[in-house]
C-alpha cells in the first residue's frame, strides 16, 4: 500500500515555522469566535496573570499560578477539537460521539478543579497560616 503524500507537509525551516505560527493563530481566532467557553477560560487567564505576578513572592511561585491558567487553555483547545472534529464526521447522535465529547469536558473541569487546588492551596497558606 502506498502512502498517500499530504502537500502540505514536508515544508522546512522558516517556511514551516511561518506557517505553523499562521495555523496556530487561524485556530486562536476560530476558538475565539465560535466558543464561549474558550473566551472565558481567556479572560480568566488575561486576570489570572497579572494577579499572579502580585501575589507570587518569586519566580517560581507566580509560575505555578500561571500553569494550571494555561493548562486551562490548552485543555479547551483540545476538547474543542475532539468536538469539532466529533461534529464534522456526523451530527448524529452516537454513544462513541457522546464518550468523546464527555471526556473532553471531563478533560476541561479535571483542569479547572486542578485550578481552584493550585490557587486555593496557595492562598490558605499564603494569607491563613
Amino acid at each position: 500500500m502506498e502512502k498517500q503524500h499530504n502537500e502540505m507537509k514536508g515544508r522546512t525551516g522558516l517556511r514551516r515555522l511561518r506557517n505553523a505560527v499562521i495555523y496556530s493563530l487561524d485556530g486562536y481566532r476560530a476558538a475565539w469566535r465560535d466558543e464561549e467557553a474558550f473566551r472565558q477560560i481567556v479572560i480568566l487567564l488575561a486576570a489570572g496573570i497579572p494577579l499572579a505576578f502580585l501575589l507570587g513572592r518569586n519566580w517560581a511561585e507566580t509560575v505555578l499560578l500561571v500553569l494550571p491558567l494555561v493548562l486551562c487553555v490548552i485543555v479547551e483547545l483540545f476538547n474543542t477539537a475532539v468536538e469539532n472534529v466529533v461534529d464534522r464526521i456526523s451530527l448524529d447522535m452516537h454513544p462513541l460521539s457522546k464518550k468523546a465529547k464527555d471526556m473532553g469536558s471531563a478533560a476541561q473541569f479535571t483542569a479547572q478543579l486542578f485550578l481552584a487546588f493550585v490557587w486555593g492551596g496557595y492562598l490558605l497558606v499564603r494569607f491563613f497560616s
